[in-house]
């Protein structure tokens, strides 16, 4: 055997070491990669459940909010309704309130006259007759003008209550459906 011979066997058995060590890396990478696919494969498992999960989550939540928008303007129409009846009760009432305490404040100027209770002409007495006639000015003007404001606020009520129980009922129907 000659050197090159030598030389070519002690390559040759260098190389099948070197091979002999590579192999078992080799086979532990390859686990791993069985290892890695099985894991992707469970985590695609698992994922589909639980994105159908979350999209029926996110329907629900939505659903949920739809309601909570149809209660929130329910009430918001009836706090208009509830306001819409204050102003008109308050005007229905305030009128007639008012005539009473205008009737009641005649009475007792006619009755003061009647009695004789009348007091002398003097610069003060004058400034008491400006205040009565100014006094009643005032009654009137507020009388009227509750009236005005009672036929106009019943006329822009009615309207409002009819628009919005047309929208309610469009609404309602359509979300029956």
């Amino acid at each position: 055997m000659g050197i090159g011979e030598i030389a070519g066997l002690i390559a040759a058995i260098a190389f099948a070491v070197l091979a002999g060590f590579m192999i078992y890396p080799l086979i532990k990478l390859g686990k791993l990669f069985e290892q890695i696919g099985t894991t992707v494969k469970d985590t695609g498992d698992h994922a589909v459940p639980a994105l159908d999960e979350g999209v029926t989550t996110v329907k629900q939540l939505n659903k949920t909010l739809s309601d909570v928008n149809a209660i929130s303007e329910s009430a918001s129409y009836t706090a208009q309704n509830v306001g819409a009846l204050t102003d008109l009760y308050g005007s229905m009432l305030g009128k007639p309130i008012i005539k009473i305490a205008s009737t009641f404040w005649a009475l007792k100027q006619t009755f003061t006259s009647f009695m004789g209770k009348k007091k002398k002409a003097t610069p003060a007495s004058s400034d008491a007759k400006d205040s009565d006639a100014a006094a009643d000015a005032f009654v009137a003007a507020n009388v009227a003008a509750d009236a005005r404001a009672a036929a106009s606020h019943s006329a822009h009520t009615t309207a409002h209550t009819s628009a919005h129980t047309s929208a309610y009922t469009t609404a309602h129907t359509a979300a029956k459906e």
